[in-house]
């Protein structure tokens, strides 16, 4: 997985490369118990502040979505459902309002929002129903 930076980006860089992180994670290009490269050479290759990069795998590992085996790396943790679906479902739906609510300001119809999602959803990797 080949990670960017964009320095001319008003995004800072630690949360450019973890929203890179976690759509790797989603599209399944980075899978689970993948050993990550260590903060030192991601940090080289992408010419950042190694402190950058630890920021990165510290969010990520709060969030779950990484792990660190001491003496081994960083990985990708295994998928973990924590929050109950009611609390899942609710979050869910916060997110979709906020994206309907921009849909609808961008002047797209219900039919082209279905069928954009339909098209994007297809890029992901889903688990299996639990």
């Amino acid at each position: 997985m080949e990670f960017q930076v964009d320095a001319s980006s008003r995004m800072p860089i630690y949360r450019q490369l973890r929203n890179q992180f976690r759509q790797a994670v989603a599209r399944g290009k980075l899978l689970p118990d993948q050993r990550l490269p260590s903060v030192r050479d991601l940090s080289r290759t992408l010419v950042v502040n190694p402190n950058t990069i630890a920021r990165v795998y510290t969010e990520l590992e709060r969030e779950g979505l990484l792990n660190t085996r001491p003496g081994l790396g960083v990985f990708v943790a295994s998928p973990k459902t924590e929050l109950t679906k009611k609390v899942r479902k609710e979050r869910l739906v916060e997110l979709l309002d906020h994206f309907l609510t921009e849909a609808v300001h961008l002047d797209f119809s219900a039919d082209e929002v279905v069928s954009l999602v339909g098209e994007r959803a297809s890029q992901f990797a889903w688990q299996s129903p639990r």
